[in-house]
């Protein structure tokens, strides 16, 4: 059947026709299936194309706080790997505990799970409670999943009990034809930037805002060296944005020269190869080793051992983090995509008063800062290649092997790449080289 809602979208109605059309009671979707949750037991190479299906789905009922989104376009992140290799557990466990709350939550708790922590597209449908959002306003999504009658959401939307990672820890994310999120998920999309380039930006551009900006983070300043592991992959390409803008000194850590030509053009003062400090794959080495190594590196490039560490590696550098950073430097982490059980030598951090903060996400109101600095402009996106809705598993499999550089976006329903730009001069103005230079 003919999806007639998906069409007028795609074709720019307005409100009132999209209001008129009647919502499908299916949709395509990246997912995976819970039966399936055992197909790697036994083996190392956990292929993400052998467990992701792009099918139909049933098309969930809309709470009154949440808004249905006909997705235009979304991206890969490393929680689409963890979703589609069950690991380090299966996400329907996190399905399972939110529909034991019953009410609109029980929904969440299904056979199939759609995945996607991004998404940029058009709002086709409101719940009664949604007042500040219309049918046919273009929007971006913003990961955070936050309960707002909690009061610690209302000083800092990350500390909520009931925080989750929407299109991870939910059900009904970004990689599909539909989404449905909360209201309270929403940010107007800049109007410079294509559906595809929109997209690519909240989670990982708010992740490094968070870490490095915000107050809940290290809170860079002016002249701090900042050591950002995987500078030309999505966090690391937003984080020496944020340190060349913000008056730091960026020194990246890559794995190729073709990532170290990236790194630079983003911001990065210095680059250093993995392989000049005998840093190969994820398992860890001896911090003591590669850290007076990496330090050494360091400070012939800029002087100074670092104030800041951008960790985000996990298992295989954090013990590496640790020791490099200055004395009362700091060492913020926001996640371990090597693994999670870190050891380091504790006498370089208490002997030599270091700080580790731990960064989850990034709140709306960080949210919207980090918006309106790439609305402007300021904050260049990092989408280096898109594929159609028809190849998402294998841009996952790009990512889990750690071929891309910046981020990888994927289509939904908009049809080709370069649409959904609705202010060109701003656009111009901007530079076309400046809003994605990773892109190929």
């Amino acid at each position: 059947m003919t999806d007639v809602l998906a069409e007028a979208v795609v074709n720019g109605a307005g409100r009132e026709e999209l209001e008129s059309l009647p919502v499908p009671k299916e949709f395509t979707a990246l997912h995976t299936r819970i039966e399936d949750v055992d197909l790697f037991r036994g083996e190392r190479d956990r292929d993400v194309r052998r467990s992701l299906r792009l099918g139909a789905v049933p098309m969930p009922e809309l709470a009154p706080d949440e808004v249905l989104i006909a997705v235009m376009a979304s991206g890969i992140n490393y929680n689409t790997v963890w979703s589609a290799t069950f690991e380090p557990v299966p996400t329907y466990a996190f399905l399972r505990q939110l529909g034991k709350q019953g009410g609109w939550q029980a929904r969440h708790d299904q056979p199939y799970h759609v995945m996607g922590s991004d998404a940029a597209g058009v709002i086709v449908r409101t719940g009664s409670g949604v007042r500040r959002w219309d049918v046919g306003d273009h929007v971006v999504v913003t990961t955070a999943y936050v309960d707002d009658q909690d009061p610690l959401t209302h000083q800092d939307g990350m500390l909520g009990s009931d925080q989750r990672a929407w299109g991870f820890e939910t059900n009904f994310g970004g990689l599909a034809h539909y989404t449905v999120v909360r209201a309270n998920q929403l940010l107007p999309k800049p109007e410079a930037l294509t559906w595809e380039e929109a997209a690519a930006n909240p989670l990982c551009a708010g992740t490094a805002y968070r870490m490095l900006v915000g107050d809940r983070g290290a809170r860079i300043k002016q002249g701090d060296v900042v050591l950002i592991w995987g500078a030309a992959g999505g966090l690391g390409a937003y984080a020496s944005q944020f340190v060349r803008n913000g008056g730091g000194i960026a020194v990246g850590v890559v794995s190729s020269e073709e990532k170290a030509a990236q790194a630079r053009s983003l911001g990065c003062h210095a680059v250093i190869n993995r392989q000049e400090i005998g840093l190969a794959g994820s398992e860890p080495a001896d911090p003591s080793v590669v850290g007076k190594s990496l330090g050494r590196l360091i400070r012939k490039a800029v002087g100074e051992d670092p104030n800041v560490v951008f960790e985000h590696v996990g298992r295989a550098t954090f013990g590496v983090s640790v020791f490099v950073a200055r004395r009362g430097g700091t060492v913020v982490t926001c996640g371990s995509s090597t693994g999670y059980q870190h050891e380091f030598d504790n006498r370089y951090l208490w002997m030599r008063l270091k700080k580790v903060i731990g960064s989850h996400g990034a709140n709306l109101q960080e949210q919207s800062e980090t918006n309106r600095l790439i609305s402007q402009g300021a904050i260049k996106t990092a989408l280096s290649v898109t594929y159609p809705m028809e190849e998402a598993a294998e841009a996952a499999r790009l990512v889990q092997q750690n071929g891309h550089i910046g981020k990888v976006g994927v289509l939904g329903l908009a049809p080709k790449p370069g649409l959904g730009v609705t202010d060109q001069a701003l656009r111009e103005r901007i530079g076309e080289l400046n809003i994605a230079p990773l892109r190929r």
